[in-house]
C-alpha cells in the first residue's frame, strides 16, 4: 500500500466498508436510527440505595462548585458552561488558591494556555519576572516559547 501503517489501516477500514453487503448497510442504518431514537439521561451514579431507598440517579458535578463560585466572581458575564469546562481543567491540576494565583498574575481562568505554562515548569510569580526589557508574562503573550522562559529564568537564577 503506501507503506505508512496508519494510512494504510484507514484505507483497510474503507475498503472493507465498501465492500459490506447491502443487507449489512441496512441493519447498520436501522440500528443507528433506533439508538438515536432512545431518551437521553444525563449522566450520574446510582444514589445510594441503603441509605435514601431511591432508585433514582444522582447528577454528577463535573467542576468543584468552589471553582465555579470563584470563576462567576471573576467573569460574571460568561456562560455557565463554559465556566464548568474550564473549572474542570483546573481542577485537575491544582487546588482554587492557585488557579487565583494566576488569575491575579495576569493570566484569565478561561485562557486553558496556562496550563501548559504550569506544566513547562512556571509558576504565577514567575510571571512578573522580568527576561531582559520585558517581563515573563510579556514574552509569553507575544509568543515565545514557555520552556525558552523557564530556561532563561533557570540561566539568569544560576547567574546571580
Amino acid at each position: 500500500m503506501t507503506g505508512d501503517p496508519g494510512v494504510d489501516a484507514v484505507i483497510a477500514q474503507w475498503a472493507s466498508e465498501l465492500e459490506r453487503t447491502p443487507e449489512e448497510m441496512e441493519a447498520d442504518r436501522i440500528a443507528s436510527a433506533w439508538l438515536a431514537e432512545l431518551p437521553q439521561q444525563p449522566p450520574g451514579i446510582p444514589g445510594q440505595r441503603a441509605r435514601t431507598g431511591t432508585r433514582t440517579w444522582k447528577p454528577v458535578e463535573s467542576a468543584d462548585p468552589d471553582y465555579l463560585d470563584a470563576m462567576r466572581e471573576r467573569l460574571p458575564e460568561v456562560p455557565v458552561d463554559l465556566l464548568v469546562a474550564a473549572a474542570g481543567w483546573w481542577q485537575m491540576v491544582g487546588d482554587i488558591e492557585e488557579a487565583k494565583a494566576w488569575w491575579d498574575a495576569g493570566i484569565s481562568p478561561l485562557d486553558q494556555r496556562a496550563l501548559d505554562y504550569r506544566s513547562a515548569g512556571l509558576t504565577p510569580s514567575d510571571l512578573s519576572r522580568r527576561l531582559g526589557p520585558m517581563t515573563v508574562l510579556q514574552h509569553l503573550r507575544r509568543g515565545s516559547a514557555p520552556a525558552w522562559c523557564v530556561a532563561r529564568l533557570a540561566r539568569q537564577q544560576r547567574a546571580s
